[in-house]
């Protein structure tokens, strides 16, 4: 085993602390399972540990220097994630359904599978400050002397993405069931794409205005 068992128990307990404080990651896959039920739920996870499998091959492979080489490149990344969130939230209540139409349950029309995965996607890898987490965080439980650094950093990125799985995919289908309740309700579904769409406006305006 090349990384201590007391340290990879230390990096599990801390993670699952972390992670288990509402962010902006559960709050967008909340808000993908309340709008496309259960499945869209999963597939948001799905792509925000894909975002994370990217973050810890970047940190393994210390290019997450470029921010600290040219720090323009941090505020520009930031400004374009920000700028798609809020680009996503727009649209959801522009395009809510009205009380005169059904809004089909489970995703179909909601929001599709593969529209979840790819906001997810793109929504954590275009936040450098996950990145620079990723950066501060895993390198704590990483022991150059015992050799294998990647295979550290690869153990414990699997550690990562498996309680992502775990933590925000539970939220994910959870708010799923929930909101497949409400969208069968007329009078509350443009409430969800409208509750929504306003959590995705506030991610955006949060990681916009954040240092």
């Amino acid at each position: 085993m090349p990384i201590e068992q007391n340290m990879l128990l230390l990096f599990t307990m801390t993670t699952i602390i972390a992670m288990i404080t509402p962010g902006p990651d559960m709050l967008f896959v909340l808000g993908c399972g309340m709008r496309g039920g259960p499945r869209a739920g999963l597939l948001a996870t799905a792509g925000v540990a894909t975002s994370e499998a990217v973050h810890v091959a970047v940190a393994a492979a210390g290019l997450a220097a470029l921010f600290e080489m040219v720090p323009v490149a941090f505020t520009v990344v930031r400004i374009i994630g920000a700028g798609y969130l809020i680009y996503l939230g727009v649209q959801m209540i522009r395009h809510r359904k009205g009380v005169d139409h059904e809004m089909p349950v489970d995703g179909e029309g909601g929001m599709p599978g593969r529209r979840a995965f790819t906001s997810g996607l793109l929504t954590n890898l275009l936040n450098p400050k996950m990145v620079t987490f990723t950066i501060a965080f895993l390198p704590q439980f990483i022991k150059p002397q015992l050799g294998q650094v990647w295979l550290q950093f690869a153990i414990l990125g699997a550690v990562l993405i498996v309680l992502e799985f775990v933590v925000d995919g539970t939220v994910g289908v959870l708010a799923g069931r929930i909101g497949g309740w409400l969208r069968r309700r007329r009078a509350a579904r443009r409430r969800v794409d409208i509750a929504t769409g306003g959590i995705f406006i506030g991610l955006g305006v949060r990681l916009a205005v954040e240092r």
